[in-house]
């Protein structure tokens, strides 16, 4: 028996991210061209961008701008870019050299 409540349902649910889902935005806080001149060139050519994570406050698409609330409560607009967002922290890629380093400070340390 086919169900029509089934299949709105599922319709739905193919690129619509629900209501209160953990998400993640994009903000650009300020533009290349409205940074201050007091910065270096490289730093001067990007924009001054804001990542917040919180809860979408409307469903939504990815690429949208929606609000979200933080978990402050304060509420905020930007681009829907995740859902479910994982905590991602990293100091790049190992270095031999801070290795090497490390050993030689401990050695003059050590005495």
């Amino acid at each position: 028996m086919y169900n029509k409540k089934w299949k709105i349902l599922y319709e739905r649910s193919d690129n619509v991210i629900r209501k209160d889902s953990y998400v993640e935005v994009h903000i650009i806080v300020l533009s290349s061209e409205d940074r201050t001149a007091k910065i270096p060139e490289e730093t001067k050519k990007v924009p001054y961008e804001m990542f917040v994570k919180g809860f979408l406050v409307n469903d939504a698409d990815l690429k949208e701008e929606v609000s979200i609330k933080t978990i402050t409560g304060r509420v905020v607009k930007g681009i829907l870019i995740k859902e479910n967002p994982t905590y991602e922290l990293g100091y790049g890629n190992y270095v031999s050299h801070i290795m090497k380093i490390k050993e030689i400070l401990r050695d003059e340390i050590d005495g």
